[in-house]
């Protein structure tokens, strides 16, 4: 027995139009749940989402195809299993393979509008998805970075032991190391730093904010448009896309049909 069904009637203010287990909701009440759990921006985003797509389509093959990576990816290897998701997420066969294709036509979407523009829009973004491994020390004394800084030129200690004992970040509990992490994470001053240092440079003390770093770049690793890195771009221009659509809504309403 599914629990969540609609009621197929013609509605008027008062029909139940859905139940969920033993709840009814009529039309009205389904605008007030909506609205009150959040959920119409989400309802708007996939509404505004169906339109954009419309165009597209899939073949029979890369339906089944599709499904069968969908399958793949949740581990469901057996057709009980299948069946038993299936149920568990009130869905029928028939709505999956519709979930799938939706999915499969929101990605030809993209490719088509974006596809043609992701070289120019990668070397645009370049500089903040470089990724850079460094050691890093931070302290709140400038006396302390400028002895810890001529220890480490004088190698009187390694790195790692100073940044364990006298560093105030997370990354003591790493010898210092950070990353890799893309050039967009740290501080905009410490980022800035990092792109103009060479690797195994240890750079002077330098205040940012409240703390003075000490930073040694390890590794530049330089992003490269490749398939991952393609599909990365595509999402991060579709996502940009959606929340320039989703202006401010104004109005919704549920309309009533006339039962005469």
């Amino acid at each position: 027995m599914e629990s969540v069904r609609s009621i197929n009637k013609v509605p008027t203010a008062n029909t139940a139009i859905l139940q969920i287990d033993d709840r009814t909701v009529t039309a009205p009440e389904l605008l007030s749940l909506l609205s009150q759990y959040q959920l119409l921006p989400k309802l708007r985003q996939e509404i505004l989402i169906d339109r954009a797509i419309a165009p597209f389509s899939c073949t029979l093959e890369e339906q089944e195809q599709g499904c069968l990576n969908f399958y793949a990816q949740q581990k469901l290897t057996s057709d009980t299993a299948r069946q038993a998701w299936l149920q568990q997420q009130s869905m029928t066969e028939a709505q999956l393979i519709e979930q799938v294709t939706r999915q499969l036509r929101i990605e030809q979407f993209k490719q088509a509008t974006w596809g043609s523009k992701l070289q120019s829009y990668f070397l645009q973004r370049k500089s903040q998805l470089d990724q850079v491994v460094y050691s890093l020390i931070r302290v709140g004394d400038a006396n302390i970075a400028r002895e810890l800084y001529f220890r480490l030129q004088g190698d009187e200690q390694p790195f790692a032991e100073l940044a364990q004992q006298y560093s105030q970040g997370a990354e003591s509990r790493t010898g210092g190391l950070i990353g890799p992490a893309p050039l967009s994470t740290p501080h905009p001053r410490l980022a800035q730093i990092l792109r103009s240092s060479q690797p195994g440079h240890l750079m002077p003390p330098t205040r940012i904010e409240d703390l003075w770093i000490i930073v040694r770049l390890e590794q530049l690793l330089p992003a490269q448009l490749d398939e991952p890195m393609r599909q990365r771009l595509l999402d991060e221009l579709f996502a940009n896309w959606l929340k320039e659509q989703l202006k401010p809504l104004e109005t919704v309403k549920i309309a009533i049909a006339d039962p005469w």
